[in-house]
């Protein structure tokens, strides 16, 4: 299985795809330059472990790299930030 982390925008969330077929998801709101991830889901027949964590590492590592900030409502979001606090100069001020 060889995955792939996009953004799609026009769905307001990140994919998290092997070829064709979605194996999972994080949902966002755009507020400007935050984006407000809302919901995370992964395929529980995908068949692979540890999709939810490349997701989301994969979504901040995006943000970052177009200087934005997180707010994490999302509980798995929330939680990977809480675990990987390299990550947590990400969040939105007003959310720290």
């Amino acid at each position: 299985m060889e995955t792939e982390v996009r953004d799609v925008p026009e769905e307001s969330r990140y994919e998290i795809r092997d070829g064709d077929r979605v194996l999972g998801l994080a949902a966002y709101e755009r507020r400007g330059d935050t984006i407000v991830f809302t919901h995370t889901e992964v395929d529980p027949d995908a068949g692979q472990d540890g999709l939810g964590s490349t997701l989301v590492r994969a979504a901040l590592d995006d943000v970052r790299s177009k200087g934005g900030s997180v707010v994490p409502l999302c509980p798995f979001v929330s939680g990977w930030i809480d675990r990987h606090r390299e990550y947590a100069d990400l969040v939105a001020p007003a959310d720290r």
